[in-house]
């Protein structure tokens, strides 16, 4: 393996340091099983260092004009963009996503957050209100938060930090960025990015770690603002210990996909085997249980074997592998337990439902299609994180299909499949999730889509995308100015 061209050490006011935690991390590729680096440690010696220069930093920075904001963001984009080849190589390495299927997609949408942040922050406009007032005028315009915390997971490592540390530099905050200690070299690696950049020194911190390091940061008491992507369990956690700081919270997602009898159903199985096998299926808004109306379910199935093939499962630096190896064992682990626990109950195992043998580590999981799933198993109940198709058939007309879809708390996004317009807006507006995809899979995503969980759900709140999260990063001021006093 060549050398890798990221630093590992902890990112600190725009310097790598040494931990002054007590000991170090090793990062494992689940492609090869190689120990990749000894990450040091996070102290709470170095989260208050990041904090206080996150402070220093911020005081100055929220100053700086929209267009000098973004001509920064301009020019770490272009570093991204140059840089491309070594942060996929790096992503690939320690996450194990496919190189060229995926993690070069990852890194232009990394580069891509910077440069639509950049120019969503000149837009970000106010409004003129008017007052009852005859001498007063009233208007409001945006102004930082302060100082975001940013927790991030494991699965895109470096696009989701960035989805915070983008749009916190366009809006003039400053953030102290927690990605996992497992999977930090990619996001280092922008860090040498930001310094080169020229990015204030201390606007941004990098402290890759577990889940201490994220509990001392919520809890900072110079941390104005928390931003989490994760699961839901932790975000309850997050969200009792920070209080009334502002947050941004993404949570476990669970989303269905609905596919209704007048459906075109080749796509639909396409669509929903692409959302099962993308990233292993370690996506918040995967295909995680398919809702079949039943008088079209067997021919459901058999399109998704037929589309199954879509998913190759090999050595992710391979151009033809199209799905690699799970992250880590927790995950490979819960796929385990979720095949065993259907099975059990009476589902029927039509592709995969084991680790392939014979690989470089045990975390290259078969790409598995689960039949006859009832909505009380767990691979129906709970977020699986991992390469796997759940087909439920479901007798009855529409209303028991919401039924049973909204049963579960964690929508988050999810998708209808039907040639009705009709049928596509009912389920669009009363299915629970915070985006619902209409003929295309879960996995669905772009940029400027403001992304999040839906209210009376378990899926958080506030938007991460476009100009919806520079709103949520940002405060409105309001100004109330008379002009009956002299100035």
């Amino acid at each position: 393996m060549a050398a890798l061209r990221s630093n590992p050490k902890l990112y600190v006011a725009g310097r790598f340091v040494d931990g002054t935690g007590a000991g170090a991390t090793p990062v494992v590729s689940p492609v090869t099983g190689q120990t990749l680096a000894e990450l040091p440690d996070v102290g709470r010696a170095d989260v208050d260092a990041a904090v206080a220069a996150a402070r220093v930093a911020f005081d100055d920075y929220r100053h700086w004009t929209a267009s000098e904001r973004a001509q920064l963001c301009h020019r770490v984009a272009r570093l991204i963009e140059a840089d491309a080849a070594e942060l996929a190589r790096l992503t690939t390495l320690e996450q194990g996503k496919p190189y060229a299927a995926e993690a070069v997609v990852d890194v232009e949408d990394t580069a891509a957050l910077f440069t639509d942040s950049a120019e969503d922050a000149k837009r970000l406009f106010g409004e003129v209100i008017p007052s009852t007032s005859r001498t007063k005028r009233m208007f409001t315009f945006r102004v930082p938060v302060g100082v975001w915390a940013a927790v991030t997971p494991w699965n895109f490592p470096l696009m989701i930090m960035t989805e915070f540390v983008a749009p916190a530099l366009a809006t003039g905050n400053a953030v102290v960025a927690k990605p996992p200690g497992h999977t930090p070299l990619a996001c280092l690696r922008l860090g040498e990015l930001l310094t080169e950049a020229g990015v204030p020194e201390g606007l941004v911190s990098i402290l890759p770690g577990d889940g201490p390091v994220g509990e001392q940061l919520v809890t900072h008491p110079g941390v104005d603002a928390i931003g989490f992507v994760g699961s839901s369990a932790t975000a309850e956690r997050i969200v009792r210990a920070a209080g009334l700081k502002r947050s941004i919270i993404e949570a476990s997602g669970n989303g269905p996909v609905v596919v209704l009898d007048d459906a075109d159903l080749e796509h639909a199985a396409e669509a929903a085997v692409y959302g099962a096998y993308w990233n292993a299926g370690q996506v918040c808004c995967a295909t995680e249980r398919v809702l079949v109306q039943a008088e079209v379910h067997e021919e459901f199935v058999a399109a998704v074997l037929k589309a199954r093939s879509a998913a190759v499962l090999g050595d992710p630096f391979d151009d033809a592998t199209t799905m690699g190896p799970l992250n880590n064992e927790t995950s490979a682990a819960k796929m385990d337990r979720h095949v065993a626990d259907a099975v059990a109950q009476g589902a029927s195992v039509l592709a995969g439902g084991a680790r392939r043998a014979g690989m470089p580590t045990d975390l290259y999981y078969e790409f598995t299609v689960l039949d006859d799933v009832t909505p009380a198993m767990a691979v129906a109940r709970e977020e699986s994180f991992g390469p796997v198709l759940p087909i439920v058939p479901v007798a009855g007309g529409d209303d028991e299909l919401l039924r049973v879809a909204n049963a579960d708390p964690l929508g988050l996004q999810g998708a209808v499949f039907t040639s009705s317009l009709p049928r596509a807006f009912r389920f669009g507006e009363e299915l629970r999730c915070g985006s619902v995809v209409v003929n295309d899979s879960t996995d669905y995503f772009e940029g400027a889509q403001p992304f999040g969980g839906a209210a009376g759900s378990r899926t958080g709140w506030g938007r991460v995308g476009g100009l919806a999260q520079l709103r949520d990063m940002t405060d409105t001021r309001c100004m109330i100015v008379g002009l009956d006093r002299g100035m």
